[in-house]
């Protein structure tokens, strides 16, 4: 952030034409003050400005958010545009920056930002959580600010950037009215952005079959096996997604909610997931829906002797069971059965708030807990 602007900032829908003179000398001074607020120094930082006369076409946005889509690529959407673009020092900050351009925004969020001010970069924010408590309470459009299970509070950066905190909301009357209920050191400035966040724009079809590398999508199928635990807490299980499609798939220990979820499962047992690889064909999962239930038996005892009526006892893995009167034999699979009850009910399933991803579809909000949570 540079110096403080004089007045409010505002953005329109249109705007005068001008010359390219013009218009090259006031991307000079936009991508110098976008230069000077950035910190080009830290790792992974790759601002860049796009400008462009005419909007991308919307597929852009809808491709670079559900795979990883090149420079080269960019360059070909931008093609008629008549853009103009300033990056540095990867370039990679053109992708973003020329998607949000593209983005249709029909289905969106808002996110009130406060910012700190300057003399307060890079100190601890100051930020009463109980308060946070109190303001989501009143208003229920407000999402992602606080995550009961891990004690977290979800509005603050854990960074030495400027933002002090952001409010999400599906209201963007109330994400305004919220920002100042919240108490903290004092705001410099705000801003109102209208997002893309919880909308799950990046799992809105179905996961390419074969799997391709840093994709997004759901998956549909049955459990194959039933969820082998691994250290740290994390659960493996094969998803039989269909047409001999067998899909290795994962959920984490810190969604705190989903390894309950997935502990459950079955084989036969139907499910809807959403998530995307890396670069391996093993699905992460992002949430699950519950779809149906497949046969759930389990083993239940020896058989009954059909003369005596009494339980007949086992002679060994495989060998079947015997009678201990009148020693009659039964086969192994004359062992009985019975049907397990379903514990969960069937719906969606969706990770511990502090462990979504910006974009993951909201789902409920979790109860917001009464009392101070310091």
């Amino acid at each position: 952030m540079g110096a403080s602007p004089e007045g409010p900032v505002r953005s329109f829908p249109r705007g005068i034409d001008v010359t390219e003179e013009e218009r090259d000398h006031l991307v000079d001074r936009w991508w110098a003050s976008v230069q000077a607020s950035s910190a080009l120094g830290d790792p992974g930082t790759d601002p860049a400005l796009v400008v462009v006369r005419r909007r991308p076409p919307t597929a852009m946005y809808w491709e670079a958010v559900r795979r990883v889509i090149s420079l080269e690529e960019v360059a070909s959407w931008l093609r008629g545009t008549e853009a103009v673009c300033r990056s540095a020092p990867s370039g990679v900050g053109q992708v973003g920056a020329a998607a949000a351009l593209a983005w249709p925004g029909r289905r969106c969020t808002w996110e009130a930002i406060a910012y700190r001010t300057p003399d307060r970069w890079g100190s601890p924010r100051y930020i009463d959580t109980a308060s946070v408590l109190a303001t989501a309470r009143r208003h229920p459009s407000l999402f992602q600010c606080f995550d009961a299970r891990t004690r977290r509070l979800l509005i603050a950066p854990h960074t030495n950037c400027p933002i002090l905190f952001g409010l999400r909301s599906t209201d963007p009357a109330h994400a305004l009215t919220a920002l100042a209920e919240v108490r903290s050191e004092p705001v410099e400035r705000w801003m109102l952005f209208r997002t893309n966040q919880g909308t799950g724009d990046h799992v809105r079809r179905p996961w390419p079959m074969p799997p391709e590398p840093y994709t997004t999508g759901t998956l549909v199928g049955r459990v194959e096996r039933p969820p082998v635990p691994s250290r740290g807490g994390h659960l493996f299980f094969k998803l039989n997604a269909g047409r001999g499609s067998t899909v290795p798939c994962v959920v984490f220990e810190p969604t705190k909610t989903l390894p309950r979820i997935v502990r459950s499962l079955l084989p036969g047992d139907r499910v809807r997931l959403w998530g995307g690889s890396q670069d391996d064909p093993l699905f992460r999962v992002e949430g699950v829906e519950l779809l149906g239930w497949g046969p759930r038996l389990q083993p239940s005892g020896n058989p009954a002797c059909p003369e005596c009526r009494t339980r007949m006892g086992s002679l060994g893995r495989g060998r079947g069971f015997r009678c201990g009167r009148c020693h009659r034999r039964a086969p192994p699979e004359r062992r009985g059965s019975e049907r397990i009850p379903p514990t969960l009910p069937l719906g969606e399933y969706h990770p511990t708030p502090s462990a979504r991803r910006h974009l993951s579809p909201r789902g409920p909000e979790p109860p917001i807990p009464s009392g101070r949570m310091d």
